[in-house]
């Protein structure tokens, strides 16, 4: 089944006190409908220190992001959005940027 958002896809928010900002797709919860953007979406969480970690403070870290509120970027403009399903003449299904019409390059998966 081909999906409209791919981790490693870069993408653009549309709502939300992040709206505008870029970033890339490091996680995609499926059953949460949920999606988590590198450099989006920080909360500050207090840490008490524990042997894990001595030194405690306040760490900044990612909290998942509802998918709908993400939009893949277009590789020609430079701008969010929708996604298409074409099948192409070898009979694979490719994603299709909406508004220019071209090809939204599958990220590389990497071995790790």
């Amino acid at each position: 089944m081909a999906a409209r958002l791919r981790t490693g896809d870069l993408v653009v928010v549309i709502s939300g006190k992040d709206k505008g900002k870029q970033g890339k797709i490091k996680r995609i919860f499926r059953e949460d409908d949920k999606v988590l953007v590198e450099g989006i979406n920080l909360v500050k969480r207090h840490m008490k220190p524990n042997p894990r970690m001595q030194q405690g403070g306040i760490l900044e870290r990612e909290q998942p992001l509802a998918a709908c509120k993400v939009m893949p970027v277009d590789p020609s403009t430079g701008k969010g959005t929708r996604v298409r399903m074409k099948t192409d003449d070898k009979g694979v299904t490719v994603r299709v940027a909406a508004k220019s019409g071209e090809e939204i390059p599958t990220p590389a998966r990497n071995a790790g």
